[in-house]
């Protein structure tokens, strides 16, 4: 922490209890974040049982299809009409010794198979595949279950002392195979017979996103919350920032319910995407930096409601990605606002999630590979703020305030019925976005909605901003992360709704299909009103 960094109290507790569904321990900014409106940085750059056959494990794991998967395969163009469920949901998690899984990787293609490691008190448990979406809504389509496998207690994780990573040397349980799933974002559910349950979200990924809206799952950002075991990129196991993890790894179950950060910030942009009926891919940031041809011909790419963590490669490919014609929406805030590697893990490459933060000199990248070095985006070595990606920059933690609109007239309110200066309680928050007058920013760039706030004690604001690039894209930022959130409010899977209310989850629901609508049609510039520059003006007299 710098001589001129505050002292603030980590906030994982409090994001916990913001990102709510009573599920997790949630978000922490540790000292020397962004945090706070004085804040240094962001005002200088503006298988015990070894691998289970079919046999023992009684579960469908031959490579045909009727084995694999007891649901049906679907073309993607009639996934919605299928018949779904309402019971995908957990309604006992249970003690976290109970059960607790993961999956060997953050994503698969359909037909791929994928090991499952689990470590459970039960003698046995049963898997199910619920593939998220709207199906009349239902919510989710069971797509496989598996049968009855037996449980057993796996050994206790390992800490990696150099970096205080928690890893498992857990044995693989079950193998399964995917064919016949359809491309989404899936949630397994671990059923244990002594009637607790808990997560392991798997993305079926797209290979090719041409001509179709590539939604982008963050797990990068879900591990570096993950305190499962104890250690985190925020805190270690005592809960000091000082102990913190300065690499997480995958190899390890999420910790809450399993699912948790997909749940509140994602799962409800899901759901509204394939209710509307567009074209859609999925994919993950870790995938987008391995191999960004998911986006080759794209007509957009969503970065969801909490996606902090990105690499240098993925940034880049996004920017390229935008640069081509791929319109660009970024549904929450503090969006690439890390810098990360990926590195090797015990399971094969890319399983962990390096960022030093405020320890950057520590990382042996710092001197011999600066732009590698993991820390914000913003600081250095190799600086480069956000910005000039998503238009607005992350400025602090917490607040709660009213969404203000700026310019009503704008293509995205179409159908709200908003007037200049109409407002929507509570939409900002926890963190939040805005423009900085003199940072690198696109142009033209167009506010479209200025919501005063305070942070820290101090007044500031949050921005929806809107730009477009030479290439015909069109980049929206929502400049808060209740964005997604506000999808949700006030229905039974809305958890904490933060006191928003059906008003705000229409005005939020309309625009969001306005956005996504648009840019299913190619980009955005080429049909619909250029951006009307008015940062200079909104900012006048203002830092």
């Amino acid at each position: 922490m710098g001589p001129d960094e505050p002292t603030r109290a980590e906030h994982a507790q409090a994001q916990g209890q913001e990102e709510g569904q009573g599920r997790g321990r949630g978000h922490r900014r540790e000292p020397g974040g962004a945090g706070g409106l004085g804040r240094r940085g962001f005002l200088g750059v503006c298988a015990g049982l070894g691998l289970a056959s079919a046999a023992a494990a009684g579960c469908d794991t031959a490579p045909s299809a009727d084995r694999r998967s007891r649901g049906t395969s679907s073309r993607p163009e009639t996934e919605q009409g299928r018949t779904g469920t309402a019971d995908w949901r957990i309604h006992s998690p249970g003690p976290a010794a109970s059960i607790a899984g993961y999956a060997e990787r953050v994503s698969v293609t359909p037909g791929e198979e994928c090991r499952l490691y689990v470590s459970t008190t039960a003698s046995s448990f049963r898997v199910s595949a619920f593939r998220v979406g709207w199906y009349g809504g239902a919510g989710a389509r069971l797509v496989w279950s598996s049968q009855r496998i037996p449980g057993r207690v796996q050994s206790a994780p390992r800490l990696l002392s150099g970096t205080r990573t928690v890893r498992t040397d857990w044995r693989p349980t079950l193998t399964f195979g995917t064919e016949g799933w359809p491309e989404g974002a899936y949630l397994l559910r671990l059923d244990a017979d002594n009637g607790h349950q808990r997560y392991v979200p798997l993305i079926v990924r797209s290979v090719r996103g041409a001509g179709r809206t590539v939604l982008m799952h963050a797990p990068a950002t879900w591990q570096a919350y993950n305190r499962w075991g104890g250690y985190s990129l925020y805190n270690g196991e005592s809960g000091a920032y000082a102990t913190r993890s300065l690499a997480v790894s995958f190899d390890r179950p999420y910790d809450s319910d399993g699912a948790e950060k997909f749940l509140v910030y994602e799962r409800a942009a899901v759901v509204l995407a394939e209710r509307i009926g567009i074209p859609l891919a999925y994919t993950t940031g870790p995938d987008v930096h391995r191999d960004p041809a998911v986006l080759s011909g794209a007509a957009a790419v969503v970065s969801l409601g909490h996606d902090e963590y990105w690499t240098p490669e993925q940034r880049r490919h996004v920017t390229e990605a935008r640069d081509n014609g791929t319109n660009v929406a970024f549904l929450g805030a503090n969006t690439c606002f890390r810098r990360v590697r990926l590195e090797q893990g015990d399971s094969g490459p890319g399983r962990t999630v390096v960022c030093y933060k405020t320890d950057v000199r520590a990382d042996p990248c710092y001197t011999s590979r600066p732009a590698l070095a993991t820390t914000d985006f913003r600081e250095a070595p190799s600086a480069d703020p956000e910005s000039s990606l998503t238009g607005v920059l992350y400025e602090g933690y917490p607040t709660d305030a009213p969404y203000v609109v700026q310019t009503a007239d704008h293509w995205l309110y179409e159908g709200t019925g908003v007037r200049p200066g109409d407002g929507f309680a509570h939409l900002v928050g926890v963190e939040y976005d805005r423009v900085i007058p003199g940072s690198p920013v696109p142009a033209p760039l167009e506010i479209t909605a200025h919501s005063p706030l305070v942070c820290g004690g101090r007044r500031s604001h949050s921005d929806s901003a809107y730009y477009a690039v030479p290439s015909g894209a069109g980049v929206f930022a929502t400049g808060t992360m209740r964005w997604v959130e506000a999808l949700m409010a006030g229905t039974p899977d809305g958890g904490r709704d933060h006191g928003m209310d059906a008003r705000t989850r229409t005005f939020v629901t309309r625009t969001t299909e306005n956005l996504l609508r648009a840019y299913a049609l190619g980009p955005a510039a080429r049909h619909r009103p250029v951006p009307r520059p008015n940062a200079g003006e909104v900012y006048r007299g203002r830092r």
